[in-house]
Parts: structure tokens; C-alpha cells; sequence
């Protein structure tokens, strides 16, 4: 149902964190793959990824280029981006079924809500404002697309600086749904 897509670069210990909850979407038959797509990690990324069952693959070279890589590789029909230190919330799998069972008109994508717990309270208040105003969703959030989409924008831009942010970008706000599950982010 969806592939999992994680980039990595010495990112072991933040790799594990991101890894745990998904265990509950593979069980559920949510999850078909988890690729960790490597940009040439010192550390022991590969042996977590191996551990646990992971498609592992080096890719040199930017960010985009990497992400790109391992969503042409992808053999689901949807596709969950997550940076390595986000941890999605224990209900995570039941929205994101029914999300992808049924996507909103006109949003066939989707992020996850930025938890308050690794906030402090004002960053929260300021972060609550920055959507209620219309503020772009964060790459911390996770992003959930479906294949064509992201085929149909061109995927991941290899140059971009920020190829996630740009991403999110060309989706526009109207086309992306925003969960109700956390996604908390700890690097």
C-alpha cells in the first residue's frame, strides 16, 4: 500500500526512532517497504536499517537526487517521505489507511501534525498561528503522496536547496491535507 522512504546520512540512533512506529503499519499491511536511501553514512545507519529488514541503498550525491532515486525504486503506490528523527504517533496507521483509502477531493496528499511535546508552548502557539494563517506544512511533518502525484510534479528536485520544502512548495496548500495524528521530531 505505501513505501516508506527515509534519507539518511549518519543517522543511526535517529534512524531508530523513525523506525519503531512504522512496525505497527507493516503489521497492519499499511507498510509494503521501508527504503533507507544512504548518502554515505559513517556510523552504524546500515546495520539499524538491516536490523530491521530495511531496503538500504547509497546514493551519492544531493538530497533531492537521493529521495528521487529511492521513490523510482518505491513499489507502492503511495509513498511516505519521513526525515530521520520523526516519530509518528501510535494511531498513525489508521489515518493514514483511511487517507489513502479515500482521499480528501482534490488532496492526494498529506502531513502529519507537528506535536507540541518537543515544542516549548510558545513555539506551539506561534506554530498553531503560522497554520491558521496559511503557513506552508514542514518536512518534520512527514509527507504522504501518491505515486502519480509526485510523478505528475517531477518528484524531488535534484538542485533545490531545500528539495523537501520545494516539494511541499509546487504541491501547494489546497492540495495537501493535514492529519490530525503528531509526527514529533527529534534529530
Amino acid at each position: 500500500m505505501l513505501s516508506v522512504i527515509i534519507p539518511t546520512r549518519d543517522s543511526e540512533r535517529a534512524l531508530v526512532r523513525t523506525l519503531a512506529p512504522l512496525v505497527s503499519g507493516a503489521t497492519a499491511g499499511l507498510v509494503s517497504e521501508v527504503i533507507v536511501v544512504d548518502g554515505g553514512s559513517q556510523d552504524d545507519t546500515a546495520v539499524v536499517a538491516d536490523v530491521a529488514g530495511c531496503n538500504f541503498i547509497t546514493v551519492e550525491g544531493p538530497l533531492g537526487l537521493r529521495l528521487k532515486t529511492a521513490a523510482g525504486a518505491a513499489r507502492a503506490p503511495w509513498l511516505l517521505f519521513l526525515r530521520p528523527g520523526t516519530v509518528l504517533d501510535t494511531l498513525w496507521t489508521e489515518e493514514a489507511r483511511r487517507f489513502v483509502d479515500q482521499p480528501l477531493p482534490g488532496q492526494a496528499a498529506a502531513v502529519f501534525r507537528r506535536s507540541a511535546s518537543v515544542q516549548s508552548a510558545l513555539r506551539e502557539v506561534l506554530s498553531l498561528a503560522k497554520v491558521a494563517l496559511g503557513a506552508r506544512p514542514r518536512p518534520e511533518q512527514g509527507l504522504l503522496i501518491s505515486g502519480p502525484l509526485y510523478d505528475m510534479l517531477g518528484g524531488h528536485a535534484g538542485a533545490a536547496a531545500d528539495p523537501e520544502t520545494d516539494l511541499i512548495r509546487r504541491l501547494g496548500r489546497r492540495r495537501v491535507a493535514r492529519l490530525s495524528t503528531n509526527a514529533f521530531y527529534a534529530p
